[in-house]
């Protein structure tokens, strides 16, 4: 039984080092002068992206919307 909770102890320790690997590799590979030049947005422009997202989102609606009117007019769906 110890052997085998070794055996697991030493594969999480594999895995969290593989882990700690990726993640300080992140901002060194390609993406390196994206992640350099991002930076975080004015509030105008947050609200802008939100309200065009909300305008999508509301717009795909109305369109299921109309979808399911026709499809109830045309095959009379309770």
């Amino acid at each position: 039984m110890g052997f085998m909770l070794m055996g697991l102890v030493d594969r999480f320790q594999d895995i969290q080092e593989w882990i700690e690997d990726r993640v300080s590799q992140i901002g060194k590979g390609k993406y390196s002068r994206v992640l350099k030049m991002a930076r975080k947005p004015t509030s105008e422009e947050y609200i802008r992206v939100v309200e065009i997202t909300a305008f999508g989102i509301a717009l795909i609606g109305v369109i299921g919307f109309i979808i399911y009117l026709l499809m109830a007019v045309v095959f009379t769906v309770p």
